[in-house]
């Protein structure tokens, strides 16, 4: 047991830093080939902030753990809305300007739609999961096209300076993304060995582990990249983190674990945790609309914040309450 949860200490940790060096180097290798800054916003570092939600879901449906696959992509998604942009904007107020931002947030309600519509049988098909990976396809496609006519959006100028200030020659930049890759496998695979093991020990269902422990842990680097971005005043910037990794997640990290295997999913994941991610993304769409015509902008403001840690904090302890 010992070893179990020192693998999922040490896992945790190696995970976080091999994911910021995954997406630096990502983001810089881009950056030298002329990727325009708002597409390794929203695609690189974006959705590069998911890769240990997607390789651990992937490990996990490999291994024949589909609740931990699960659990792992939705309750990042809600770890992600509640907790870190709640965390973030009660400690900064987060003010809303980009209009690729606002439309991206019913995207994003229409694709939760679209996985609760694909478990109404308790079943995600090897064909509903390559679905999910073309709609993620078609989504890129739409991305990129946003991203090259939206030159001017305020996200743009936010992902510059940020860019500018990590500048870095073309050989650490690839060395980087090859050293973080290879680490985030690894780390990868010891957090699932290591919380498959917990779940077994203590008889709790890895859905649960997926949702609360692994899902937190691997929205670290959302939270890191999140709090740097609102504290240098890049509050488009850190949003469309939070946009980007919950769009990945449900379409391409639950797609590539049911590609893999085809996943059983409890009902509970139908009836309590989809609910919680719509409820949660249309809380979003509400406060990215409701100062619409303001100078200032949308801002999601401290007692929001409040708001979506105390529902986080109290999903959380329903969740655990039926294991005591």
């Amino acid at each position: 047991m010992l070893a179990a949860f020192l693998a999922v200490v040490l896992g945790l940790g190696l995970l976080v830093w091999s994911a910021d060096h995954f997406i630096e180097g990502s983001a810089a290798t881009a950056r030298h080939f002329g990727m325009p800054p708002l597409l390794i916003g929203m695609v690189i570092i974006g959705f590069g902030t998911s890769a240990p939600e997607m390789v651990v879901s992937a490990l996990a449906a490999f291994q024949g753990n589909p609740g931990l696959a699960v659990g792992n992509a939705y309750g990042s998604n809600i770890s992600n809305i509640a907790l870190i942009l709640g965390l973030t904007a009660l400690i900064n107020p987060i003010t809303i300007h980009s209009q690729v931002l606002r439309r991206e947030i019913p995207l994003l309600l229409a694709v939760t739609a679209l996985a609760a519509w694909q478990f109404g049988d308790d079943q995600l098909t090897r064909g509903e999961a390559l679905v999910l990976l073309g709609v993620f396809g078609a989504l890129m496609v739409w991305t990129i096209h946003q991203g090259l006519k939206s030159k001017t959006d305020p996200l743009s100028h936010e992902i510059i300076k940020t860019l500018e200030n990590k500048a870095v020659p073309l050989e650490q930049s690839v060395s980087r993304l090859l050293v973080g890759l290879v680490l985030l496998i690894v780390s990868s695979r010891l957090l699932v060995w290591g919380a498959v093991a917990i779940a077994q020990a203590f008889g709790v269902s890895d859905l649960v582990i997926g949702l609360t422990i692994v899902a937190v842990g691997t929205s670290l680097p959302e939270l890191a990249s999140s709090m740097i971005a609102t504290r240098k005043g890049e509050h488009d910037l850190a949003l469309g983190n939070i946009l980007g990794s919950n769009l990945f997640n449900t379409l391409a990290v639950v797609g590539i674990a049911g590609a893999i295997q085809p996943l059983r999913v409890a009902p509970e994941v139908l009836y309590r945790d989809i609910p919680f991610i719509a409820g949660l993304t249309v809380s979003l769409l509400i406060l990215s609309y409701r100062f619409r015509q303001s100078r200032r902008g949308n801002r999601i403001n401290r007692f929001a914040g409040a708001s979506l840690l105390t529902a986080y904090l109290a999903y959380t302890a329903y969740l655990i309450r039926g294991f005591f």
